[in-house]
């Protein structure tokens, strides 16, 4: 509505993201004044609740933080309560928490590229009338799925919140005979995602960029997902594939030095910012820190597709394409799944005692959504003392304000008439849907308000 000069838009909630969020856009003679992403969720008070736990309870407890992502958080806990507690797992029982989070990876990206992102693409508000359209291609989003819905239940116990992880491994781990059936499903969702990349290649991407900074783990020799240390790269410019000009790194103990989180007004979810600067954690950080690493068929996919060679220094900061990249991961998931399946040979013991000592431990992996970092304080009977929670779209949240603002501000600067309230609300809820934001993971969209002056 109009009222003295102003115009107002209020809409519903934001479709085909996890929860729900408002943004408030203020322009004044073609340009943006104010742009506030506001998560208005209640806070979730999951750091609370641990608080006087024992320690062998956050696997079970921070899982409940997302439906979508559970094995994330529990892979997370595991491994900052052992690294305080001084246990190590490594060999088959690494390998099975690797194979069980590639799982949730391609199930997660999966979701995001056939029911929540691609919609936005072929002009259809949901995944339904998609399915109308091209039902081909849904299904084969729908088989990659649960082929990692597969690998999840099999290991895990169950889908959603998996059952059989615990500190220092898994309650039973499953014999070679077990996990055979999967490796067909695996190498039939090989082709798929191929197909996937493909297809979403295809897309009318519009033009954009995001100039800011980068952040992913770094495993040299490896596409980072359950290990490796921090590494941010500055990426200036204009370009959508644009060469590096900074990287540094930082160990994992040292994450609350450089990302601190603050509060703010508009939202119920902390603001994090990088030395100081907003910065955006997830597909994009991770094809441009650790591409180069990608399976083989999965990097031979993402050059076909036009999103550069990593090997080479280049990188994909355009948000749109962010949908490719995670195609190509998808690719990657299942082809490193099946390597991990076909060398399986079971454990001798399914896990190993972790016992309680005071110390504080850390760590930090990447859930599809982006970097997850976990810090428990454990006193010495197990007590869980003080604990700290950050996960990827609460740091996302500046970053995703910056992306709006300049998508938005491209838009107004274009000659002719100005954009429609309707067409603004589009592009909006477009360039929100590019970060996949798990909204509900970041409350410890759209409503949106434009005011056009």
């Amino acid at each position: 509505m109009s009222h003295r000069g102003s115009q107002t838009l209020r809409l519903g909630a934001l479709a085909r993201v996890e929860g729900e969020a408002s943004l408030r856009l203020t322009i004044q003679d073609r340009a943006v004044v104010e742009m506030k992403l506001g998560i208005y969720e209640p806070p979730r008070f999951f750091e609370a609740f641990l608080i006087g736990r024992g320690h062998h309870e956050p696997p079970d407890i921070t899982a409940r933080i997302c439906g979508i992502c559970p094995v994330a958080y529990q892979m997370t806990s595991c491994q900052a309560v052992e690294r305080a507690c001084g246990v190590r797992v490594d060999g088959a029982v690494a390998d099975l928490r690797r194979l069980l989070y590639l799982g949730e990876w391609i199930e997660s990206q999966a979701l995001h590229i056939h029911l929540l992102h691609a919609p936005d693409f072929l002009g259809h508000p949901s995944a339904v009338e998609l399915a109308r359209e091209q039902r081909p291609a849904v299904e084969r989003g729908l088989r990659v799925k649960q082929a990692g819905n597969a690998i999840m239940e099999q290991i895990g116990g169950r889908a959603i919140h998996p059952v059989n992880i615990r500190l220092g491994g898994f309650h039973r781990v499953p014999t070679r005979v077990e996990l055979g059936p999967l490796a067909e499903r695996l190498r039939r969702a090989h082709d798929d995602a191929l197909e996937t990349v493909s297809w979403v290649s295809g897309f009318d991407f519009p033009d954009a960029h995001y100039d800011g900074q980068l952040l992913a783990l770094c495993d040299p020799g490896s596409y980072a997902i359950d290990s490796g240390s921090p590494v941010v790269m500055d990426t200036p410019g204009n370009a959508s594939a644009e060469r590096t000009t900074s990287v540094r790194s930082f160990p994992v103990a040292d994450f609350e030095q450089h990302v601190v989180e603050r509060q703010v007004g508009h939202s119920t979810a902390l603001v994090s910012e990088l030395d100081g600067r907003h910065h955006l954690t997830g597909s994009l950080a991770r094809f441009a820190i650790s591409g180069r690493w990608l399976h083989p068929s999965a990097l031979a996919a993402a050059r076909a597709a036009g999103l550069g060679d990593p090997a080479e220094g280049t990188v994909c900061r355009n948000p749109f394409r962010s949908i490719v990249v995670r195609a190509v991961e998808v690719t990657h998931a299942v082809a490193e799944a099946l390597q991990l399946i076909e060398s399986y040979s079971p454990p001798s013991q399914p896990y190993t005692e972790v016992r309680p000592r005071r110390a504080t431990g850390r760590a930090a992996t990447e859930a599809p959504r982006g970097l997850l970092y976990h810090r428990y304080d454990i006193g010495a009977d197990g007590t869980l003392r003080t604990v700290r929670l950050v996960p990827p779209t609460a740091q996302n949240q500046a970053a995703i304000e910056h992306d709006l603002r300049s998508q938005v501000q491209r838009r107004l600067d274009r000659p002719g008439p100005p954009p429609s309230t309707t067409e603004l609300t589009t592009l909006c809820e477009r360039a929100v849907r590019n970060h996949d934001p798990c909204i509900s993971c970041s409350a410890h969209f759209l409503d949106l308000t434009v005011d056009q002056r």
